[in-house]
C-alpha cells in the first residue's frame, strides 16, 4: 500500500465523523423550525442562566445512574432507559416532520409518529447492525439538540458548553469515570455513539468488546455531535439575521475545525476529551460570526 493510499484510509474515519456532525448539525437546523412552531421548547424564558445548570445536574445524575448500574451488573436498567428514551425523542422528531405535511390532524401525525418511534425502536433491538445504529443516532442527536436549541437562548447554551468542556475534561483525564462508563455501555449496541468501520466487512453485532482488544472500528460519543449543535441551533432561533447567518455558519465550521484538531490527537493514541475542543471550536466559530455579521447576542 502506498503512503497516499495509507493516508486516505487513515483520515477517511476522522472525514466520516466530521461529515456526521455536519449532517447532525443541517437535520437539526431544519426540525427546529417546526418544533419552535409547535411550541416544543421546554422552558418559558430561554434566557434563564440556570436553566444550563438545571443540564448539568441531570447529567450527572445520569452518569451516576450508569456507574451504580455498571457496578451492580444491572446493565438492563440502562438499557431501559436508553430505549425509552430513544422511543420519547424520535417521537418528538417525526412529529415535528409530519406537522409539515398539509391537512394531518393532530391525532393521524401522533399516531403515526408513534408507530414509527416504536417501529424503529424495536428494529433497533433486533437487529443492531452499524448502520442502524448510526442513522438512530443521527435522528436522536439532530432532535435533542433542536429540542434543547429552541429552549436555551444563546448566553444560556454558551455557559452549558463551557460548564460541559470543563466536566469532560474532568472526567476523562483527571477521574476517568468516562472512560470506565463508555466502556461498560458499549456492548450494549445502542444508539449512544457512532460507528464507523475499519474495512468493508465489518459487523457491529459480531464485535467483542473485550478491555485491551484492538477495535474493528472507530466510535465518537453522540454528545460530541450534540453539544456543539445547541449552540448552531440556539443561534439560527434567537440571533435576528437578514439572508446568511454568519453566527450560525462561523459556529458550524467552528465545530469542524474543533473536530479536526480532536481527531489530529487521538490519531496518535490516546484518550481524549471531545467536548473541550468542539465546544471551544464552535463557540469560537460563533463569536467569529457574530464579529463578521455585527449581530447582537443578548
Amino acid at each position: 500500500m502506498s503512503s497516499s493510499e495509507r493516508s486516505v484510509k487513515d483520515y477517511l474515519p476522522i472525514l466520516s465523523m466530521g461529515g456526521l456532525i455536519l449532517i447532525v448539525q443541517i437535520l437539526a437546523l431544519f426540525l427546529s423550525m417546526p418544533m419552535k412552531a409547535n411550541e416544543m421548547q421546554a422552558f418559558e424564558d430561554p434566557t434563564q442562566v440556570s436553566y444550563s445548570i438545571y443540564y448539568i445536574v441531570m447529567i450527572l445524575v445520569f452518569t451516576l445512574f450508569v456507574l451504580i448500574a455498571l457496578k451492580r451488573n444491572m446493565k438492563w436498567t440502562i438499557s431501559l432507559f436508553i430505549y425509552l428514551a430513544i422511543i420519547s425523542t424520535l417521537y418528538y422528531v417525526f412529529f415535528a416532520l409530519f406537522t409539515l405535511i398539509p391537512d394531518l390532524s393532530e391525532h393521524v401525525v401522533s399516531a403515526a409518529s408513534a408507530v414509527l418511534s416504536i417501529g424503529i425502536t424495536v428494529l433497533l433491538y433486533k437487529y443492531p447492525e452499524w448502520y442502524i445504529v448510526d442513522i438512530v443516532g443521527v435522528c436522536i442527536a439532530a432532535g435533542v439538540s433542536a429540542l434543547i436549541g429552541i429552549s436555551l437562548s444563546v448566553i444560556p447554551v454558551i455557559v452549558l458548553l463551557l460548564l460541559l468542556a470543563i466536566y469532560d475534561a474532568i472526567s476523562v483525564y483527571k477521574t476517568k469515570h468516562m472512560i470506565t462508563m463508555a466502556e461498560g455501555i458499549m456492548d450494549l449496541k445502542l444508539p449512544i455513539l457512532f460507528v464507523i468501520p475499519k474495512h468493508s466487512n465489518y459487523s457491529f453485532l459480531k464485535e467483542d468488546f473485550k478491555p485491551g482488544e484492538t477495535r474493528e472500528a472507530f466510535f465518537m460519543g453522540l454528545g460530541d455531535a450534540v453539544m456543539p449543535t445547541l449552540l448552531v441551533v440556539s443561534a439560527n432561533v434567537f440571533i435576528e439575521n437578514n439572508g446568511i447567518s454568519y453566527p450560525v455558519l462561523g459556529a458550524m465550521l467552528g465545530t469542524l475545525v474543533g473536530h479536526a484538531i480532536l481527531s489530529i490527537l487521538v490519531m496518535k493514541g490516546k484518550p481524549q476529551a471531545g467536548l473541550p475542543f468542539l465546544n471551544s471550536g464552535v463557540i469560537l466559530g460563533f463569536f467569529a460570526g457574530v464579529l463578521i455579521s455585527g449581530a447582537s447576542i443578548m
